[in-house]
């Protein structure tokens, strides 16, 4: 076999319309729609419905009972022609749902490159997913989240509407986000929600130096564990650093904050302290 044949099992439902790279792997049990098109050695195991206008992009692997593009779970939706689109990269493990857009959130759920999802990961309406994530086992989205690069989301972890979760952050274990988490950040709980610091360890995996590291821990510090307001927090935050890719990125995020930030803390002896 060459390849670049596509494979298709006997017992697979494909549309004859849908788009198939080269290469691509369809299992047993699986249903393509129409107005799918799957890039180049995109491999679905078996019983992996894809449907709706969803584009999926090259290497990625689709574990059994995974379910992609299917109708969003908003009362407004009316049928509307919306899009899924995905990287290249991509692991689904088993059961997990990713839903398309809505007209009122933009028409589009989009997921990056090398993105890990782990079973029963839920990725709710209009949702903006970055690259190189991990979503834990049951991991839940609800629409309209934002999720940057890098960032590592617990088991169980439940994100509320809107919500938006920075770059190389983390989430432990059964946490609820209701607010923004900022980029670097590392955060657990339920009620309420705590920071915990810096995530140090996942930013050390990411190739950041001990100077980059030390100096984001005193941002850190200044903005959540001193007793000064947002405001304030931020003037001191860029009064004590130059200008730089982090330090931007940190104030840039919080001052575009909707839905406010998660600013409950730790106590002393859990938070970060390296």
């Amino acid at each position: 076999m060459s390849p670049h044949d596509i494979t298709i099992h006997p017992s697979a439902t494909v549309h004859p319309k849908a788009q198939l790279d080269s290469g691509v792997w369809i299992g047993p049990g699986c249903v393509i729609g129409e107005k799918v098109s799957l890039g180049r050695n995109t491999r679905l195991e078996s019983n992996v419905s894809i449907i709706g206008m969803t584009e999926v992009g090259a290497d990625c692997r689709f574990a059994p009972f995974s379910s992609i593009g299917t109708e969003p779970q908003d009362i407004g939706y009316k049928g509307d022609e919306t899009v899924v689109r995905i990287g290249d990269g991509n692991i689904f493990k088993e059961f997990i749902t990713v839903h398309r857009g809505t007209v009122k959130g933009g028409g589009l759920t989009r997921i990056g490159d090398r993105n890990y999802f782990m079973a029963y990961v839920h990725v709710a309406h209009d949702c903006r997913i970055g690259n190189e994530t991990i979503f834990i086992n049951s991991a839940t989205l609800a629409g309209h989240v934002t999720v940057g690069d890098f960032v590592t989301v617990g088991a169980f972890t439940g994100v509320h509407q809107f919500c938006r979760i920075g770059r190389y952050a983390f989430t432990g274990g059964f946490t609820v986000i209701t607010q923004d988490l900022p980029p670097f950040c590392r955060v657990a709980g339920m009620r309420p929600v705590k920071i915990f610091g810096l995530n140090s360890v996942g930013l050390r995996r990411r190739g950041f130096s001990n100077a980059r590291i030390n100096a984001l821990r005193e941002m850190i510090k200044i903005f959540f564990y001193s007793d000064l307001n947002t405001a304030q927090a931020l003037e001191k935050i860029e009064a004590s650093f130059p200008p730089g890719e982090d330090r931007d990125e940190l104030t840039a995020f919080i001052r575009s904050s909707k839905r406010g930030i998660i600013k409950k803390t730790a106590e002393p002896w859990e938070n970060d302290s390296e």
